[in-house]
C-alpha cells in the first residue's frame, strides 16, 4: 500500500517534532497509526526527523505478514497496545529526563501544575528485555488504560492518542514535567 499523502505528512511532522525537541536520537523511536485491522508503522532504522514515503510500512494488526520484517522492532508492542486500548496512534520516544527518572522505579509524579493536571502519576514498568519483546507487549499496554503515557524503565515512553499529534502532546508533556521534577529535586 502506498501511504496516503495526509498520513505521510502526519508521520513526517511528528517525527520531525520529536527529533527537534530532543525526544529521540537520529534513528531512535517509532510511530504508528491504526487503520482498521492494519497498522502503519515506521520502518526499522528509519530517521524519524527525515521520514520519506518508504519509511512508513503497512502491516497486520494481528500476527505477521510480509511487511512485518520491515517494520520497527517495536511492532509487537504497538500491536498489543492497539489490541488492548482504543488508541488510534502510538508514539514511542526516548525522552532523556523521563528515562533518568524511570531508573528510580515507581511512578513519575509531576510537581508542576500542567504535568499534574494533564498526566497525574506516570506509570513506570520494568522488563528484562526492553526492546520489542513479548514481555513488554504483555506488561505495558494495560497501564495505558489509565494513563495516556507509560514509561518503560531505562528505555523510553509509549504514548497513545487518537492522532499522532495527540500522542506527541502526551510525550512532550511527560518530558517537560520530568525536566521540572528533575531540576526541582536538585535545588
Amino acid at each position: 500500500m502506498v501511504v496516503m499523502t495526509g498520513m505521510l505528512e502526519a508521520f513526517q511532522e511528528t517525527g520531525r517534532d520529536l527529533f527537534l525537541a530532543g525526544l529521540i536520537t537520529s534513528h531512535g523511536g517509532n510511530l504508528s497509526m491504526r487503520i482498521g485491522d492494519r497498522i502503519l508503522i515506521t520502518r526499522r532504522g528509519a530517521m524519524l526527523g527525515r521520514l520519506k514515503e518508504g519509511d512508513v510500512v503497512e502491516t497486520a494488526l494481528d500476527g505477521e505478514d510480509h511487511n512485518a520484517a520491515l517494520a520497527s522492532r517495536e511492532l509487537i508492542v504497538h500491536q498489543a497496545i492497539y489490541r488492548q486500548t482504543g488508541a488510534g496512534a502510538v508514539v514511542h520516544a526516548h525522552p532523556s529526563y523521563a528515562v533518568v527518572l524511570s531508573l528510580q522505579g515507581g511512578p513519575i509524579v509531576p510537581v508542576d501544575s500542567e504535568g499534574a493536571y494533564l498526566l497525574g502519576p506516570i506509570p513506570v514498568v520494568a522488563a528484562h528485555q526492553t526492546v520489542g519483546s513479548p514481555e513488554v507487549a504483555q506488561i505495558l499496554p494495560p497501564h495505558l488504560l489509565g494513563s495516556p503515557v507509560v514509561m518503560l524503565k531505562g528505555h523510553g515512553s509509549f504514548a497513545i492518542g487518537q492522532t499522532l499529534e495527540e500522542a506527541l502532546m502526551w510525550t512532550s508533556t511527560l518530558e517537560a514535567a520530568s525536566r521540572i521534577l528533575y531540576l526541582a529535586r536538585g535545588m
